[in-house]
């Protein structure tokens, strides 16, 4: 565990983030998961150019590194394996060291394994959970323990959880379900945290964004979407990946898919705002729409 004390001395010495930083998160420390690519390193580079320091936490450390290199002096990289506590506390534990505390935690690592129930295998479905849903009450427990502890050291300090959730946690997804029933799950611990955390100066949101056409969750040539889509039949009548993102593409009223820069605006609104929390924000072109 995190030492509760230790991190209430660090909350009350941390400059480092504070200075020569301009935009609209100046001066705020953000740790992001699975940023190493796709969604998260798009991210990155947006939070990046609004001011933020950045901890850019990936799986493939070498990868991170590179990222967090090319942003610059005030970004990080960690290695961390979001599904291992240790791993998440030692995370947590670098950014409060690096940069002396921890303002947004985005909760943006996930996978995808599609399938029928038939056809998915049962240790598919659990990683599927393991990564989308533990591991994003792993990260929150470990980092609300330092955010509390600034929030006892400053009690004007606030600070902000956002999960990447899915439009797919807002609707079922056909041959998707363990990808969707991990979203879904993500909603309900979104709302919760939001609820324990508050008085603690901490709002938890989610963002759902969907079809992010040009990532790799999407293009990947062996797992990706489009692939895994075309496979198990999920649309009728493709016959190449081509097709598989067309349809996709026209299910979008703004008929095009989602990119990082549209899910960093959403990301800004839920930090800036100040009187909502436990809420799912879609950015699907408005192809899903609460209700």
């Amino acid at each position: 565990m995190l030492d509760m004390q230790k991190w209430m001395d660090i909350a009350r010495e941390r400059a480092f983030c504070r200075e020569n930083r301009s935009g609209r998160l100046s001066g705020k420390i953000a740790l992001i998961t699975g940023a190493a690519q796709g969604f998260g390193k798009g991210l990155a580079e947006e939070l990046y150019k609004e001011g933020a320091c950045v901890v850019i936490a990936d799986l493939n450390g070498d990868q991170a590194a590179a990222v967090a290199a090319s942003l610059g002096e005030y970004a990080a990289a960690v290695k961390a394996d979001v599904t291992k506590e240790q791993s998440v506390a030692d995370m947590v534990r670098f950014t409060a060291e690096r940069f002396g505390g921890l303002d947004l935690l985005i909760c943006n690592a996930g996978i995808v394994r599609a399938g029928s129930v038939d056809q998915l295998e049962a240790e598919d479905f659990e990683r599927v959970t393991q990564v989308n849903y533990t591991a994003y009450f792993l990260c929150v427990k470990y980092a609300s323990v330092l955010m509390k502890a600034q929030r006892e050291a400053n009690p004007a300090w606030t600070g902000d959880i956002i999960a990447v959730n899915s439009k797919s946690g807002l609707e079922g997804s056909n041959k998707n379900f363990a990808y969707a029933g991990s979203k879904f799950g993500g909603i309900g611990l979104t709302q919760s945290f939001a609820l324990e955390l508050c008085p603690y100066g901490i709002k938890v949101n989610a963002v759902c964004p969907g079809n992010f056409l040009d990532g790799p969750l999407w293009c990947d040539p062996e797992n990706g979407l489009l692939v895994q889509y075309l496979k198990s039949g999920k649309v009728p009548g493709a016959k190449n990946i081509a097709d598989v993102r067309r349809y996709y593409e026209s299910k979008v009223p703004m008929n095009r898919g989602c990119t990082p820069l549209d899910v960093a605006r959403a990301i800004l609104y839920a930090v800036e705002q100040q009187y909502e929390t436990g809420q799912a924000l879609p950015v699907t072109g408005g192809q899903v729409m609460l209700n």
